[in-house]
């Protein structure tokens, strides 16, 4: 985790270099966001991941383009250990809205909807492993997210996403995001 953080630090101080103007977001724009997935569980354990999305901009208002996230769920109590992780691909769109009724250049409000698939795999100390089946199996995703980018570079941001998809469901997203 230290190292992946570091990258992003890294990656975000290497890209404050360009000359474009701030903007919330604009038709045409690349967004790359890298961060980490805070929380999730089913109430009994404690959520991390890790997680990725491109989107590219097709209209003022609209951007399209895909994800991936990683998330494991653990928990150890009374002798009992159990593990869930999770690897989502997925399809996103994102219709950015803060632009009607924002004056901030630099603030960028967006939400929208998540369609993918998702590969659950359940282990505990029992020795069960495999496919759980139950609300949190391998299958469909289908979600809506919104978020937030702050831009404190032209090209560099801060951003923090919540909701997701039904199957892994991360409650907090938070990261880097770059325009290019």
């Amino acid at each position: 985790m230290k190292k992946t953080l570091l990258m992003l630090f890294v990656a975000a101080v290497l890209s404050v270099t360009s000359d474009k103007a701030f903007a919330q977001y604009e038709k045409g724009d690349k967004l790359l966001n890298a961060g980490i997935n805070l929380g999730g569980g089913n109430g009994f354990g404690g959520g991390f991941g890790v997680g990725a999305s491109y989107e590219q901009g097709i209209h003022d208002f609209i951007s399209v383009g895909g994800q991936a996230d990683f998330v494991t769920w653990s928990n150890k109590a009374w002798g009992y250990k159990w593990k869930y992780n999770f690897f989502t691909i997925a399809a996103r769109g994102s219709y950015h809205y803060g632009k009607h009724f924002l004056k901030m250049d630099n603030l960028d409000l967006y939400a929208g909807p998540v369609l993918g698939y998702t590969i659950a795999n359940y282990k505990d100390n029992s020795g069960y492993t495999g496919s759980y089946v139950d609300d949190y199996g391998s299958g469909v995703t289908v979600g809506v997210f919104a978020g937030a980018r702050y831009y404190f570079k032209p090209t560099t941001a801060v951003f923090a996403e919540v909701g997701g998809g039904n199957r892994s469901f991360v409650p907090l997203k938070i990261g880097v995001s770059f325009k290019f």
